[in-house]
């Protein structure tokens, strides 16, 4: 036997017998859905479209040292912005800050229900994707177009300071090892400066090349003197003597005298090196801690916006006319549907009623 085929034609003598029912479906599925779409609210979409940056590339640090802001985002910096925007700490920031339990009507704040119910309505009309041109796209839906926009604009900034403290706190841990350091030199340094100034006083070099050479003419001088009175020219032997050892003694009574230059030469050497090289070190450690200072107090966005969320000047949805053409071709498929059923039901009915006799 060859298998019976089906077509829509072969339904048309049903669909005929059942007209008045079809009908009657259609209609009250015409009137319901063109109901409903009236009633339901015009939607409106906001779209905010930006780059994430690298935060390396925008630490304030190494931009002030010359380094370049890389508008690239990578893989990373993209799934990292969007779980920033889709974590439940900003969604709970936004439904505050706009006091959304009462936009959407969802009860009191601080109720469990009631927080539950809008942060999922808030979730609903959120999306934020990573789009083909390596940019994300923030969308936000509300019926007031205006609200949309704005929250749309306020996650875009929210995302960037959240983004944004993600290194703030180890740059200021290095603003504290910077401190550190230039607090410790400078403690070294006034130290050290002490010591060259006791130094100074306990040797009585206050100047090498001026006393080097104030010593060297004044010895010459009196040791020319005294050898000229020890062979009976002029002058006093035993005071010569006595201001020669003054010259070259520490215990000759003198401030200034070749023994004390020569012992403190070297030790002037090395304070005056240590000064030096702690001066050297203070002024770059003052100077890193000042730029890290700055740096951090400044604000540097380590997102880049090409498009703010703007309000819509017309509605995404609903498309009305589609709800309707839907409903009645989903009610003519469904009452197609039953009424084959009943038609079947029937001729099985009678089947067995002809096959009893």
């Amino acid at each position: 036997m060859s298998e019976r085929s089906y077509s829509l034609l072969g339904l048309w003598p049903i669909i005929n017998r059942w007209k008045s029912l079809v009908g009657a479906a259609l209609a009250l599925a015409l009137v319901v859905s063109l109901i409903v779409a009236l009633l339901l609210p015009n939607i409106y979409t906001s779209t905010a479209v930006f780059f994430p940056t690298n935060p390396q590339s925008s630490d304030p640090d190494r931009i002030v040292e010359g380094g370049k802001l890389d508008l690239g985002g990578r893989t990373e910096d993209l799934d990292r912005v969007i779980t920033i925007g889709q974590s439940q700490p900003v969604a709970e920031l936004i439904i505050k800050r706009f006091d959304l339990h009462r936009h959407y009507d969802t009860g009191q704040p601080g109720d469990d229900a009631a927080d539950d119910k809008a942060l999922r309505e808030f979730s609903s009309n959120l999306s934020i994707v990573h789009n083909e041109r390596e940019a994300i796209e923030l969308t936000f839906q509300d019926y007031d177009k205006q609200l949309a926009a704005r929250i749309a604009n306020d996650l875009v900034q929210i995302i960037d300071s959240v983004n944004q403290q993600l290194t703030l706190e180890n740059r200021r841990n290095v603003l504290g090892l910077y401190r550190t350091r230039y607090e410790f030199l400078n403690t070294e340094y006034e130290r050290s400066r002490r010591q060259l100034v006791q130094a100074r006083r306990r040797y009585g070099i206050y100047g090498l090349e001026q006393q080097s050479r104030y010593l060297a003419r004044e010895i010459i001088k009196v040791e020319s003197q005294l050898n000229q009175a020890q062979a009976g020219g002029p002058g006093n032997v035993a005071g010569l003597r006595r201001a020669l050892r003054g010259l070259t003694q520490a215990d000759g009574g003198n401030v200034i005298n070749l023994e004390n230059y020569v012992r403190g030469t070297d030790s002037l050497a090395m304070f005056t090196a240590r000064l030096t090289d702690l001066q050297e070190r203070l002024v770059k450690a003052r100077g890193e801690y000042e730029t890290a200072d700055v740096t951090l107090k400044g604000k540097l966005s380590s997102l880049y916006v090409v498009q703010k969320a703007y309000p819509a000047t017309k509605k995404s949805k609903p498309v009305r006319w589609l709800i309707v053409v839907g409903s009645v071709a989903l009610t003519f498929a469904l009452s197609i549907v039953v009424i084959t059923l009943l038609e079947l039901l029937r001729r099985t009915r009678r089947m067995s009623s002809a096959s009893g006799l």
